[in-house]
């Protein structure tokens, strides 16, 4: 019965005309029990109110997605980055001003 099975194929057809295009240097992650919520924004240095440089985090857009779709994101980014990185050497995290604050996290295998 296998053998009479087909796979059927299907079109598919990619709408952006609704589509916006931003910029994030930064992410804030949050979880539920149902979903993850990632705000997406830039870090911008400024000045604290005492006089000390500060950095404010701008949330530009907020991407809420069920676990599923979490993993297959993490799944595929961590691809995307791999191929990067063969092509063109390891990406440096730097943390901290400076690269201070210890070792940069790294993908899991």
């Amino acid at each position: 019965m296998a053998d009479e099975q087909q796979q059927q194929q299907v079109q598919l057809r990619i709408d952006e005309s609704k589509m916006t295009t931003t910029y994030a240097n930064t992410i804030r992650t949050s979880t539920t029990n149902d979903e993850v919520v990632l705000d997406f924004g830039m870090n911008l240095p400024t000045q604290g109110p005492d006089g000390q440089a500060a950095l404010l985090f701008s949330v530009g857009n907020r991407t809420v997605m069920n676990w599923s779709g979490a993993k297959r994101l993490a799944i595929t980014l961590g691809q995307v980055i791999r191929q990067y990185e063969e092509r063109n050497g390891e990406i440096v995290i730097q943390r901290g001003p400076a690269g201070e604050g210890g070792d940069a996290p790294k993908l899991a295998d």
